[in-house]
């Protein structure tokens, strides 16, 4: 069941205390969501976001139901209305007989201290795939069996592996791998098509990185440099483990240098997001 971790959540618009939360939305119907990371009271890369959106519902059959105004007036009256700058937003369509709701709210989140980011993660393979990688559609089975595997492991991430052995994606992220200084990762019809990885593919390019969309099989990570994780929570966090075999990934220069290049594009987004505010506040 979902949680709210805000003091107040939007339904279809309206503010309403968090006494009024029900959960159990996500057992109704068909949810299609977003994920989206606040700092600084900024939504993060909201025009990828919203893309994605209209994907989803594009590949569901269905059509985005209220304006790209909307979803971002929904935002920053969330913001306001909890007086927090930093967080995670969920935003959810919930689809039941024809009919949708739409909700807006703070979800529970963890981001990675800076030990996870000097030294690593562990993670595991785990063979299994979505039904339909490229839309962002809640899948509460899958989800809840990964969940328990990376538990039961004690790790921070699944690598998915599909049925033809191959590397797509994390259980909840992206996966990028290193060898000799060129940048791998899945095909994006295979994966889910993150908003961080779009990002992480132009900062490569503007590092002089060759990046290669490649099916990689599991049965070769052993030759990798080097492998991390992306995502709206972990940004660019190493790889040092994947089952048994370890990796130095946080001491590559390539991650190295993609995570500076990450980290100084963030700070340009926010800086440009203000100065375009300010702008429009000032017409």
């Amino acid at each position: 069941m979902e949680k709210c971790a805000g003091s107040y959540f939007l339904y279809n618009g309206k503010v309403e205390d968090k006494s009024k939360f029900d959960g159990g939305f996500d057992y109704k119907g068909k949810c299609l969501y977003e994920v989206i990371r606040i700092i600084d009271g900024i939504p993060l890369f909201l025009d990828g976001h919203i893309h994605r959106f209209e994907n989803s519902f594009k590949i569901e059959n269905l059509k985005l139901p209220v304006t790209e105004h909307k979803i971002e007036e929904n935002i920053f009256e969330l913001v306001k209305a909890n007086n927090k700058k930093i967080g995670n937003i969920k935003l959810v369509f919930n689809y039941v007989d024809n009919k949708f709701d739409f909700y807006s709210y703070f979800i529970p989140h963890k981001y990675p201290d800076k030990s996870d980011y000097e030294n690593g993660v562990k993670t595991i393979i785990y063979h299994g795939e979505r039904s339909n990688p490229n839309a962002k559609v809640i899948n509460l089975d899958f989800r809840s069996s990964v969940d328990k595997k990376i538990k039961e492991m004690n790790v921070f991430e699944a690598i998915l592996v599909d049925r033809n052995g191959n590397i797509t994606e994390g259980s909840k992220s992206n996966i990028f791998m290193v060898k000799d200084n060129k940048v791998y990762t899945a095909p994006k019809e295979d994966v889910l098509p993150g908003i961080t990885r779009d990002v992480i593919i132009k900062v490569c390019k503007n590092c002089g990185l060759e990046v290669l969309d490649k099916r990689i099989n599991y049965k070769d990570i052993n030759k990798l440099d080097g492998l991390f994780i992306s995502g709206t929570s972990p940004k660019v966090l190493p790889i040092c483990e994947v089952d048994e075999m370890k990796f130095d990934s946080q001491k590559v220069q390539t991650i190295k240098r993609i995570r500076k290049g990450y980290d100084e594009y963030i700070e340009k987004y926010i800086r440009d997001f203000n100065s375009r505010n300010q702008k429009n506040n000032i017409q």
